[in-house]
C-alpha cells in the first residue's frame, strides 16, 4: 500500500489523547494542530534543498534551504481546518485552498459542495489534509479536483485512516503518497471509523 504510518512517539501520545472521549473541545483542538504539525514534518521530508552562503557573526557557513516548487494545503472541510494551524506553523508563506463535500446518504459517495483553490494550485506541491480517511470517497473527490487544477504532486494527510479508504485511494490516484498516524481496521454501519476518535468535527468546535 502507498501509505506511511507516522509511528513517532510524541504523534502516538497525541493520537491517544485525541481518540480519548474525555478530552474537551479545546485541547482537541490544540492536539489536533500539534500532531499535524509533527506529522508534517514527515511529509515534507522529501522537500529539495540548495545551498547557499551564510555570513555568521564568526564567518561564512554553507546551508542549505528548501527549494523548488511552492506549497499549498488544502484543508477539507470541517475538520481538516482544525490541521491547518499546525502545517502553517511549519510553512508559514505556503496558500490555502478549502474543499467541502457531504455524504450521499444513498450511494455514501462524496458530494462537492465548496472548492476554492488558489490561482497557481497547479504549478504547487498540495497537501491535502483531513483529520480521518474511512471509505476514500471524500479523499479520492478533493484529490480530482486538485489535479483538475494541474497540479502533479500531491500528498493526503490524516491523522486515522482505513484500510478501505486507503485501498480505493491507491487504486484511483496511485500516484498520491498517505500520511497517517494509525490505521484502524473497522467501520461503524454509518461509515465511521472504529475505534477511531469519534466525530472529528463536532469534537473540534463543539457541535453535535
Amino acid at each position: 500500500m502507498n501509505v506511511t504510518i507516522i509511528d513517532h512517539p510524541l504523534v502516538q501520545h497525541k493520537l491517544t489523547l485525541l481518540r480519548d472521549s474525555n478530552t474537551g473541545s479545546k485541547e482537541f483542538r490544540e492536539l489536533v494542530s500539534e500532531t499535524s504539525m509533527l506529522m508534517c514534518y514527515e511529509a515534507m521530508r522529501d522537500l529539495p534543498t540548495k545551498t547557499i552562503e551564510v555570513h555568521t557573526p564568526l564567518g561564512i557557513a554553507n546551508s542549505k534551504v528548501i527549494s523548488g516548487k511552492k506549497l499549498v494545503f488544502v484543508p477539507i472541510l470541517r475538520s481538516g481546518l482544525g490541521m491547518t494551524n499546525g502545517v502553517m506553523g511549519l510553512i508559514p508563506a505556503a496558500k490555502i485552498g478549502h474543499i467541502g463535500t457531504f455524504r450521499d446518504p444513498e450511494t455514501s459517495g462524496a458530494v462537492e459542495y465548496y472548492c476554492k483553490l488558489p490561482a497557481d494550485t497547479g504549478v504547487r506541491t498540495a497537501i491535502i489534509a483531513d483529520v480521518m480517511m474511512a471509505t476514500g470517497f471524500t479523499a479520492c473527490e478533493a484529490i480530482r479536483l486538485v489535479k483538475e487544477t494541474g497540479c502533479k504532486e500531491i500528498k493526503f494527510m490524516c491523522l486515522i485512516a482505513h484500510p478501505r479508504g486507503i485501498e480505493l485511494v491507491n487504486k484511483t490516484h496511485p500516484d498520491v503518497q498517505i500520511y497517517c498516524a494509525a490505521v484502524d481496521t473497522e467501520l461503524s454501519d454509518d461509515l465511521f471509523i472504529v475505534p477511531g476518535l469519534g466525530d472529528a468535527g463536532n469534537r473540534m468546535f463543539g457541535t453535535k
